[in-house]
């Protein structure tokens, strides 16, 4: 009988054999109907409205667009993630083959000589195999656990491209931010040289003092230092971005705009959709799902490890293997392995690996709350801020028509320069704080689509 169908039968008693881990369910949680903070800037829809894929699409900016392939193709954390991810998938496949017979083959030769015989040149080559029968489901537990770990490893991957691209997202509208908050300083600083003027003139023919001028010069010379400040911001985002992506500061460079795009409509899944949708939630699932697996594996070693052995081959002692050898064979020997007095180390393991599942489930009721969390904290920072904006902007509007209406004053003499450096001031702070909020709406939603775990779909690592 050849050893491989000695062994095939005991393999597939194998496989009907008991498990020792636990039977396995998702800790439990408590997963409210709805999200409380919805509002007109964030409708709430099923998961078919979820941003996914390419999220950052919902942006409409092709910059954004070729900036987050870049990250992918460079970024050199996203590397070292796809890196462990690579060694789980390896560590997972290296805990399956101990499913399979072992086989070896052997051979020797050598030269020796007795008084008795004389000289002789034994050979022999020989092939064994070696099997561990999986009657209680260690190695099962074994493997279950590696793939979970796996698995949990890829949703650690989704997670830290899901970061890194938000991260490149907030740095570049920040970025497009800064660009506004220049053109917005260089515009009023062409304001402010021409009311400079005005009061020069007016200054020579008599109309205004010195004080005058003076505050004219101050309030151009604050409004071009509130522009270098702009462009030393601009110059830290862009160096950021180049990091994000892979590529040295020095060579890499984003193209200014003036113009700062609209927050999106974000819609909102549901917060049962959400525990699908995060890649943190499926990575403290997972890893749950490994602990629970590895206590089957304390609760094996209670039992005795059978191991099946079959060898067989040819050995010669003239030096001719192949005319002269016997054949030789042997099935066994069919060991059996349990440790009677351990002094409680395998109770000690088994309360262990418990521990350790408890704790791993303790990791995922307390992520599932954060992801609750961070999505109601971005839902009501989105919709605050677009309130706050649309009031922002009727501020900047009756800025203008008030800074307006002292420099005619001004001009017609019924009003003092302090009036018009109030009044312009007054629009140039209005007009920088709406750009400011519409930049952290900008941010906002970004978060927002990340809390909901942005294009992420799952079903990695299996």
């Amino acid at each position: 009988m050849r050893a491989a169908d000695a062994l095939l039968p005991l393999a597939l008693l194998s496989l009907a054999a008991c498990s020792t881990a636990p039977a396995y369910a998702p800790p439990a949680v408590s997963t409210p109907a709805a999200f409380r903070d919805t509002g007109p800037w964030t409708p709430a829809s099923g998961a078919d409205a979820a941003p996914a894929g390419d999220w950052w699409s919902v942006f409409a900016d092709p910059t954004l667009a070729g900036l987050e392939q870049r990250l992918v193709a460079g970024n050199a954390s996203l590397a070292q993630a796809v890196a462990r991810y690579d060694q789980a998938r390896a560590l997972a496949r290296q805990a399956r083959t101990d499913l399979y017979p072992t086989v070896g083959v052997d051979a020797g030769a050598a030269s020796q000589r007795t008084i008795s015989s004389g000289r002789t040149d034994p050979v022999g080559l020989s092939a064994s195999a070696s099997y561990e029968l999986d009657l209680w489901g260690r190695v099962r537990s074994q493997v279950e656990a590696g793939r979970a770990d796996a698995q949990a490893s890829a949703a650690d991957l989704a997670a830290v491209r899901l970061s890194l691209q938000a991260q490149l997202a907030d740095a570049y509208f920040q970025l497009r931010g800064a660009d506004a908050q220049i053109a917005v300083l260089a515009s009023t600083a062409d304001a402010y040289r021409q009311a400079l003027d005005l009061t020069r003139r007016r200054q020579v023919g008599g109309a205004s003092s010195a004080l005058d001028t003076g505050r004219a010069e101050t309030q151009l010379a604050t409004a071009l230092a509130q522009q270098e400040q702009a462009k030393a911001d601009r110059a830290l985002l862009e160096h950021a971005l180049a990091v994000l992506v892979g590529e040295p500061a020095s060579s890499f460079s984003v193209a200014s705009v003036e113009g700062l795009s609209d927050a999106p409509l974000t819609p909102v899944s549901t917060p049962s959709l959400v525990l699908q949708r995060r890649p943190d939630i499926a990575a403290a699932e997972r890893r749950v799902a490994a602990a629970n697996a590895r206590i089957g594996v304390a609760r094996a070693a209670w039992f005795p490890t059978v191991t099946l052995a079959a060898s067989g081959g040819w050995q010669s002692t003239g030096g001719e293997l192949l005319t002269t050898a016997n054949r030789v064979w042997a099935l066994g020997p069919a060991a059996a392995a349990l440790p009677l007095l351990d002094g409680g180390a395998r109770k000690a393991e088994v309360a262990r690996s418990r521990a350790v599942f408890d704790e791993a489930a303790g990791g995922y009721r307390q992520t599932v709350l954060d992801a609750f969390r961070e999505v109601e904290d971005q839902m009501a920072l989105a919709n605050r801020l677009a309130a706050a904006q649309a009031r922002q902007d009727e501020a900047v509007n009756a800025a203008a028509r008030t800074a307006a209406l002292a420099t005619t004053r001004y001009r017609e003499g019924a009003a003092s320069y302090l009036d018009v450096v109030t009044a312009q001031t007054a629009e140039l702070d209005a007009r920088r704080s709406a750009l400011d909020l519409r930049t952290r709406r900008l941010a906002a939603s970004v978060d927002l689509i990340r809390a909901l775990g942005g294009g992420w779909t799952g079903g990695e690592g299996a």
